[in-house]
This record gives structure tokens, C-alpha cells and sequence, in this order.
């Protein structure tokens, strides 16, 4: 699976303003619903099931990245955006650091497969460090939108 299979382009934040947890994961999720991929009616709902999440540990992965997810029966495919903080945030990370990218999924409940293989292409390409060196100093949606590109064309990972 590729960025580009998930990821709304129209929903990429470069430059984050939530300085906590819940509030990033709302202005992720408001992205969404300013792109059109999720519903007004389900924005609440899917904020609180990312939330729920994370009580079952923070998805905060360390080296300053973090992948909130959750399943919701309000979308029909898996539909995930991108936001650079250039601070960070305190994400609650295993290891103790102030995350700056963010992957925010949201997909079906009947969908698991597309779920994991979301999961599993982020985190093979965020274990990439130029990769994301270069999404951490991203200015413009534009320079993000290449690097998911160059990603999914396997430019990074060896």
C-alpha cells in the first residue's frame, strides 16, 4: 500500500498550531472534514475514538512521530493525512520526546487489512531518517506531497 492510496492531499497541515494531544488529533481530524473525506455529523465520534486509543497506549512511537488510528464505521476506506509540527507536541511517546509528524488513520471496522498495511507502509518509511528529516523541515503541503510521492516510488527505502 502507498501514501498515495490513503492520504488526502487536500487534508496535509504543515504547519500545525495544537500545542497538546486531544488538539492535534482535532485539527487532524477538522482537516478531514475540510477536505470533504469525513462527515460534520461524525467529526466528535471519530476525535473520541482516536482518544480512546490512545488510553491503550500512546501512539506516539518515538523519534518524534506519532500514528493516532482508529477504526470508524463513518467511512468506507481507509483515509489517513499528514501534520508536521515544527515544536512538537508532548504525545505521551514511549520514548519521552515531543512529536513533530503526525500520520493520523482513520478506516472501516471491515477493513482491518487495509488498516495494518497503512500501519506497516508508515512505519517502514518513518524508519527512514531522511525521509523524515526532510518531512520535518517541509515549509509547504507541496513539499510534503513530493516526499509521500518520492516514498511511495521507493526513493528512500532501500
Amino acid at each position: 500500500m502507498k501514501f498515495s492510496d490513503f492520504v488526502s492531499q487536500k487534508s496535509i497541515r504543515c504547519e500545525l498550531t495544537s500545542t497538546d494531544k486531544e488538539g492535534v488529533i482535532a485539527e487532524l481530524v477538522d482537516a478531514l472534514l475540510e477536505a470533504g473525506d469525513i462527515k460534520a455529523d461524525d467529526r466528535d465520534d471519530i476525535i473520541k475514538a482516536i482518544m480512546k486509543r490512545e488510553e491503550l497506549g500512546s501512539t506516539g512511537i518515538g523519534r518524534g512521530i506519532a500514528v493516532p488510528h482508529t477504526k470508524h464505521p463513518s467511512v468506507e476506506k481507509l483515509v489517513g493525512t499528514v501534520g508536521v509540527s515544527v515544536d512538537g507536541i508532548d504525545f505521551d511517546s514511549l520514548d519521552g520526546e515531543k512529536v513533530q509528524l503526525f500520520f493520523l488513520l482513520v478506516s472501516p471496522p471491515d477493513r482491518p487489512g487495509d488498516h495494518l498495511r497503512a500501519l506497516e507502509n508508515i512505519s517502514r518509511q518513518l524508519r527512514d531518517d531522511t525521509f523524515c528529516r526532510f518531512l520535518k523541515q517541509s515549509k509547504t503541503v507541496e513539499d510534503i506531497v513530493q516526499l509521500l510521492e518520492e516514498a511511495d516510488n521507493n526513493q528512500f527505502v532501500s
